[in-house]
Formats: C-alpha cells, structure tokens, sequence
C-alpha cells in the first residue's frame, strides 16, 4: 500500500502534520496552484499500487492505517472515500454510491492499477482545458468523469476517518472553511 498526500508551497506544515501521522507518506509537491495538476502527480507516484490518497488540510483519526485497511479488506476492488459530509452520513451510514456522486478528495483509496487509470484518464479529460482544471473541485470532477466512464461506484466509510481542517482553502479562498464530516472521531 502507498500512501500519498497532495501538498502546495506554503503549507509546508499540513504535509508535516500528515508525515508524522503516517510516517511513510509521499508527499506531492504543487507549486504552481494547480490542484489537477497534482493529482495526475499523485497518481503517477502511485503506479499500479493500491493507494491512500490525502489532501493536505486534513486531521487524521487516531490508528488510521488499521481502520482503513479494515474497511478496504472488504472492498479491495473499489474506490473507497474516507471523508465526507453528507447528511446521508447520519441518516444511512457507511454505503455505496454511484461514482457520479464522487465529491471531496480528503482522502479516498484507489485500488490496484486504478491510480494508473485515473492517470491515463486524465491525459485525455475534456474538461482539462475548461477552469475546472485549474480549482479544487476539478479534482472531484475527475475521479467524477473516471468512475462514470468506467461505469464504477464507490463506497463511503462512515465515520470519516479524517476531517477537512477549519482553514482557507489554498485554491480559492473564498471556499466555506466550514467543510467538516458529520461523523468524524479523533479516537
């Protein structure tokens, strides 16, 4: 397994909160504001392994590898989402969604040979030149457009086992900093 956390210049110390949770985490460096850009990195560094994928602005519950890989253990074949903030969350719990629906890349596994998809997908995206590209939702769009053309769905672990940090966002930072899980738990 790998595990690979989405970083800009100037938010050196998310990255460094991140290593020090998970030790062995690669860190994908973005210089040039361009959130899209990065992930296709991430998924280059990712390969044909299965992998963790992290947003920087995250806080990370306590013994996250054993709890992911609990939960991906039953799904090793899907995408599975570890943040989100749905009120279904509450209502219905942990489930599985059709990947149209894929929102909020805080941190998600991709299983084997899926990172390299999404990174073979994104060579051809036609939004890529669209300002989506460029922005944090174009992030969700992508893995929206790659599970749908595959005809994928994906799986929610509820509770979350991160939670998006209260700060401005490094794209836009217009964005709400009021984007936290309904169920996340430190512990």
């Amino acid at each position: 397994m790998k595990y690979i956390v989405r970083t800009c210049t100037g938010r050196e110390e998310f990255a460094k909160y991140v290593q020090d949770k998970i030790p062995d985490v690669i860190v994908s460096l973005d210089t040039q504001k361009q959130a899209v850009k990065n992930i296709y990195n991430a998924m280059l560094l990712a390969g044909d392994d299965p992998c963790i994928h992290f947003e920087d602005d995250i806080l990370i519950t306590d013994n996250f590898k054993e709890k992911a890989l609990a939960v991906i253990k039953d799904r090793p074949d899907m995408l599975v989402q570890f943040f989100s903030m749905r009120k279904a969350d509450l209502e219905i719990g942990s489930r599985i969604e059709s990947g149209r629906t894929f929102l909020m890349s805080q941190c998600f596994y991709t299983p084997p040979k899926m990172s390299r998809g999404i990174k073979n997908f994104y060579l051809k995206w036609d939004r890529l030149t669209t300002t989506h590209s460029h922005n944090a939702h174009g992030v969700d769009l992508l893995i929206q457009d790659y599970l749908k053309l595959t005809k994928q769905k994906y799986y929610i672990h509820v509770p979350s086992l991160v939670d998006h940090r209260i700060c401005k966002s490094a794209i836009d930072p217009r964005r709400s900093t009021k984007r936290q899980s309904l169920t996340y738990r430190q512990t």
